[in-house]
């Protein structure tokens, strides 16, 4: 079975004030299709160029990132575009919701991008996956009333809604409690059995420990796989 994703030799090298920096160099990493993937490193490892990398937000100096098969390195922003929105469900550590905007219609808009023009069928979509993680009587809530887990749930279910083939959650628990911390992971670990794609990015080994492989970078590279 072909990977869900391939990183073949990739190195990304930034130009800063005249200064040479290479950020990542020659990373190899493969990920099946239902794995549950921990990306490991302290501040400044290389691990959230990588995580670029992986989600179409940027693209390498040298080497090749192939989602599903497809090389996005030679792609166009909007092809860019196009892969974030079907390919890749981001989860970010604050949340990145819409402050005016309610749960339901937080979840909507990767509908939109989609190009989903039904508002009901946008609406009934939405309202499904938030029930399913429990939030069925909080559609309307704006995220100043919900709580910091019940905000990382909506956010989960807009990185959920276009059924994408790689989640990506970047210190998912970060600015959550301990318990409420655990609850998300729980969550995680139930998209996992589901079949989900999950690559978590962190910089904590025992986070890392509840998924089922670890990889470990520092100084740019990979430096040791669980």
């Amino acid at each position: 079975m072909q990977p869900i994703l391939q990183v073949k030799k990739v190195s990304k090298i930034y130009q800063l004030e005249g200064v040479t920096v290479n950020a990542l160099t020659e990373v190899n990493l493969e990920i099946k299709k239902g794995e549950f993937v921990a990306l490991v490193g302290p501040s400044g490892s290389g691990k959230s160029t990588l995580m670029h990398l992986i989600g179409a937000l940027d693209t390498p100096s040298l080497g090749q990132v192939l989602i599903d098969g497809e090389n996005i390195g030679g792609l166009s922003e909007t092809e860019l575009a196009k892969i974030r929105n079907q390919k890749i469900g981001f989860i970010f550590q604050q949340f990145n919701l819409l402050a005016k905007t309610s749960a339901i219609h937080n979840v909507e808009i990767p509908l939109i991008y989609a190009g989903i023009a039904d508002d009901e069928a946008r609406a009934e979509k939405a309202k499904a996956i938030l029930e399913k993680l429990g939030l069925g009587d909080r559609l309307q809530n704006h995220p100043n009333q919900l709580s910091g887990g019940q905000q990382q749930r909506v956010a989960i279910a807009r990185a959920l809604i276009n059924h994408p083939s790689i989640i990506l959650a970047d210190e998912p628990t970060g600015n959550l409690d301990t318990k409420t911390g655990e609850q998300i992971l729980e969550i995680f670990r139930d998209l996992h059995q589901e079949g989900n794609t999950i690559i978590m990015v962190t910089h904590d080994p025992g986070l890392a420990k509840k998924a089922d492989r670890q990889i470990y970078i520092k100084d740019g590279e990979i430096v040791k796989k669980l």
